[in-house]
């Protein structure tokens, strides 16, 4: 997740059933794929699946990390599948390679140590492409974004991400929101002598924007396809504060080096090529976030041959 969850008395009874009551407005478990969706699985693509490495080829399916509920990225329906548009991009990419993909539900801060330690494949959780996190792990970047922030109605006035000394501010654990942009934020105000920002962590996002809407946070920081999807679902108990800010991509994270990534990589730019990938997107109403070509740890990609797998040919250039 952005640059990615880390949550009686008669009172504690009515507080406990107004939480529930709330979080049903932006919980996504009872939710299904949107209206006019269809699964997208492609053929295989012998000379791109070529590129999977043999171990995975002869095994016939990769496992990928999800931390949920995140939606749109990754949320669980009413059946407790884990569904979502970067779901639906990982197996469509998947069947490209011939690979079957299972979506394993895990901590989002245990995802890339279990890719470290070979027990996943790959994570796919809107894992934010940083250079940061490319000194040990390899990025397929898949969709452009950037971080918002909400808040309750008629508050708007009030919250200014730019300017938020002394607010309290909900964030899920481990996403960019809360270990480089609030923080960030919060560290400049106290080298300012103004007051840090009380930053607020939980372990879902459902969760910070409940307590957004509880009224416990002033707002609520995450990526602007989360608080989008957080807004529509709260019922206008949330409402968008500013625009969008700090851009950046989400990106698939494989081991460093592992040729898995290169072979993801082809398979996600032959889905741009086909249409298959704008198709995925379209029912989720994500198109503006959608990438004209593949980029591998934010750099320009050119697909590998497949006896040249090991050392793909990624072109390189300085970041704009």
């Amino acid at each position: 997740m952005s640059l990615s969850i880390p949550h009686r008395s008669a009172k504690a009874l009515v507080a406990l059933g107004l939480t529930t009551m709330l979080a049903a407005c932006v919980t996504n478990e009872e939710l299904g794929n949107p209206e006019g969706w269809e699964p997208v699985l492609p053929q295989k693509d012998p000379a791109i699946a070529a590129l999977v490495p043999d171990k995975i080829a002869q095994r016939g399916s990769i496992t990928v990390g999800a931390n949920t509920p995140y939606a749109p990225s990754q949320f669980k329906d009413s059946n407790g599948n884990i569904i979502g548009y970067e779901v639906d991009l990982i197996k469509a990419a998947g069947s490209v390679l011939g690979l079957d993909v299972t979506v394993r539900q895990m901590d989002f801060s245990l995802i890339l140590p279990a890719i470290s330690a070979g027990t996943l494949d790959a994570g796919a959780s809107a894992f934010t492409d940083t250079e940061e996190r490319q000194e040990n792990y390899d990025f397929v970047d898949f969709f452009n974004f950037g971080s918002a922030w909400a808040t309750q109605p008629g508050n708007e006035g009030n919250v200014d991400p730019a300017n938020a000394c002394g607010m309290t501010v909900a964030v899920q654990k481990g996403t960019y929101s809360d270990t480089d942009e609030v923080q960030g934020k919060s560290d400049d105000c106290v080298a300012q002598g103004k007051e840090p920002i009380n930053k607020l962590v939980y372990a879902t996002a459902d969760a910070a924007a409940n307590a957004t809407i509880l009224k416990r946070a002033e707002a609520y920081s995450s990526d602007s396809p989360v608080i989008s999807y957080a807004v529509t679902r709260s019922e206008g108990r949330l409402v968008q504060a500013g625009e969008l800010f700090d851009e950046a991509q989400f990106g698939w994270a494989v081991d460093k080096g592992a040729p898995l990534g290169p072979a993801l990589a082809a398979a996600l730019q032959k889905l741009i090529d086909t249409g298959d990938y704008e198709r995925i997107l379209q029912p989720w109403g994500l198109e503006e976030g959608a990438i004209d070509a593949v980029t591998f740890n934010l750099q320009p990609f050119t697909v590998p041959t497949a006896n040249n797998s090991t050392n793909p040919r990624i072109a390189r250039r300085k970041k704009a």
